[in-house]
């Protein structure tokens, strides 16, 4: 880590490497589509590599790699809202061959209706396991905040299961 905030690009290319598919996955979860995703991950490795000088803490690489990856991920949703789509494209399902393909697609739907601090705070528990001191430190808010942004946001998706009547 030391060589790498000292400019030595193998050493920061070997670490970024680790989490490289944790960044695509994140990223592919906001944007949708395996471009965006491919094109977060390559931001994600030129603004971590352009300060990474900047990170006090080696211990936190990961999750400050996330929190770069979610704000990334963030912004391109935000210039592709603008954008038109003519032609619908198939939208490309991440998961694995025993999965509930029609109840993910769901869980997935659910998730986007949500707000922006509640998706993030899902999907950074839920889908990347981190614990609530790592959300707080990649979202940069109180460790009870987190907390009740996600309880919330699962109370959220209980009643929108109960009303498409998914769940028994």
């Amino acid at each position: 880590m030391k060589k790498a905030q000292k400019g030595n690009d193998k050493a920061f290319l070997k670490i970024f490497q680790q989490y490289e598919e944790e960044i695509y996955r994140m990223a592919f979860l906001y944007v949708k589509n395996q471009e965006d995703a491919l094109d977060v991950v390559q931001e994600v490795a030129y603004q971590s590599f352009k300060k990474i000088h900047t990170l006090k803490k080696p211990e936190y690489f990961k999750t400050w790699l996330m929190k770069i990856t979610i704000n990334s991920a963030v912004n391109i949703v935000k210039k592709n809202i603008k954008v038109i789509q003519l032609i619908p494209e198939f939208k490309g399902f991440v998961g694995s061959d025993d999965e509930d393909i029609p109840l993910s697609l769901t869980l997935e739907n659910l998730i986007d209706t949500l707000e922006k601090d509640e998706k993030s705070i899902v999907l950074l528990r839920f889908y990347q396991n981190f614990t609530f001191k790592e959300i707080s430190e990649v979202l940069d808010i109180p460790l009870g905040t987190a907390k009740s942004v996600l309880y919330r946001a699962l109370d959220k998706l209980r009643k929108e299961f109960k009303e498409a009547d998914i769940c028994e």
